[in-house]
């Protein structure tokens, strides 16, 4: 059984033609289907404006759809469930954002950002936890103790990421949702995320949506693809089948735009 399922999504915004013009609807996403199984990754890669972060928005019921449903292990997560039922669900999915200083509140020191989801979630869990152990929680990211009563300014891009990513990792999710989180990055900083994540994932038998504008980035990370554009699903796959035989002219379009990384190993 897949772990996420995402079924006929789609998202319409109001907006008006004109000062006075009529009431009009515009589609960001329209029937946007895909699953993923447990400890793969997915990566949905498309081009700015295709509609890729407000499908990540509504995975993590951060907004409603207009119609269509996302299930997680089976269980309707924006509709259909109760308040303490979508607590759960969100505790076991989390997500890592583009932007790794706009993510993290500038007043409050590391050791209080990792705590943070345990207190949201209010999170009892038997033993000993990352809450408890937070220099455990850092070394698994790659970042020491000194770390702890410092703030997000003190740190570089990279290291505010691996912040972030610690975060995300402190509920012990199921899932991460990765909107772009190496593009705000330089590329050597970014690979050394990248690494990151793929080890987490070994490590922590984790599930990946890994969203991204950049296909090589995708392919480096994912065992599934599917390319959006303009709101609709154009092709998807299997990344070997995607990045070697691309149907459509957007898709070869992608591989084209940015320089390749390694070959999956």
């Amino acid at each position: 059984m897949a772990l996420l399922e995402v079924h006929q999504l789609t998202k319409n915004y109001a907006r008006r033609s004109g000062w006075l013009g009529a009431r009009q609807e515009k589609c960001v996403v329209d029937r946007v289907s895909f699953s993923i199984a447990r400890g793969e990754t997915l990566g949905l890669v498309g081009e700015s404006g295709s509609g890729k972060s407000t499908v990540a928005r509504m995975i993590l019921g951060l907004i409603p759809p207009s119609s269509g449903t996302v299930s997680f292990a089976g269980e309707e997560v924006i509709s259909g469930a109760s308040s303490a039922k979508l607590r759960t669900l969100r505790r076991r999915m989390q997500p890592v954002f583009q932007d790794p200083f706009a993510a993290l509140n500038p007043r409050m020191t590391v050791a209080e950002i990792i705590a943070e989801p345990f207190r949201i979630h209010r999170h009892d869990g038997p033993g000993s936890t990352p809450a408890e152990n937070p220099r455990e929680l850092l070394a698994e990211v790659g970042l020491d103790e000194s770390a702890l009563p410092r703030y997000p300014h003190e740190f570089s891009g990279g290291q505010r990421q691996r912040i972030n990513i610690a975060r995300a990792l402190a509920l012990r999710p199921e899932l991460l949702v990765l909107d772009e989180p190496v593009s705000a990055l330089d590329v050597s900083v970014g690979a050394q995320i990248m690494n990151l994540l793929r080890h987490l994932q070994q490590t922590f038998h984790l599930t990946y949506l890994f969203i991204s504008h950049s296909m090589p980035l995708v392919r480096y990370l994912a065992t599934s693809i599917v390319v959006m554009r303009a709101g609709k699903v154009v092709e998807s796959g299997a990344w070997d089948q995607i990045c070697r035989f691309p149907r459509e002219n957007y898709t070869k379009a992608l591989l084209e735009a940015t320089p390749e990384l390694p070959h999956k190993i």
